[in-house]
């Protein structure tokens, strides 16, 4: 079996894409874990900071594949599935600007809702096209719906 270059740049695109999105996330996120997230009142079950990290890189690597299997499907680039999948990644950084940079979990707390019915949303779509591409994205729903609580208790814990 040969694989094409252009699959291969392809690949490698998709599994940057979402990386980059974490990564401008990151700069909001990094100087603020020391700073004003540690002074915050937690709930018992928020997890220790250095596990945020390695699930995020996962959790993104998990999509540029899903986004990878949805593009080789696709006789386009700019199709709606993909767009939606971008939006979804857009709120997914604008969460992080919110909570870190702006210090502001109540209206952090709106963005990722809206974020996770995008990822519902998303996973539903990727399914009609490639259902590997819509069971990658399951760990994405579930840690959102985790970040999703943590945020709310950090919200009302502390405002």
């Amino acid at each position: 079996m040969r694989i094409s270059l252009k699959k291969i740049t392809l690949f490698i695109i998709s599994l940057l894409i979402p990386q980059l999105a974490g990564f401008i996330g990151s700069l909001f996120t990094i100087k603020n874990i020391p700073t004003w997230y540690a002074s915050l009142s937690k709930p018992f079950f928020n997890p220790p900071n250095w596990i945020f990290a390695p699930v995020w890189t996962a959790l993104f690597i998990l999509m540029g594949v899903s986004l990878y299997l949805v593009l080789t499907k696709q006789k386009k680039i700019s199709t709606p599935p993909v767009k939606i999948f971008f939006i979804q990644l857009a709120i997914n950084t604008l969460w992080s600007i919110v909570f870190f940079g702006m210090k502001e979990p109540g209206l952090a707390f709106i963005i990722i809702v809206v974020l996770w019915f995008l990822i519902y949303f998303i996973i539903k779509i990727f399914y009609k096209i490639d259902k590997v591409a819509s069971y990658l994205l399951l760990p994405y729903l579930a840690w959102v719906s985790f970040a999703s609580v943590l945020n709310f208790s950090i919200w009302i814990l502390n405002y």
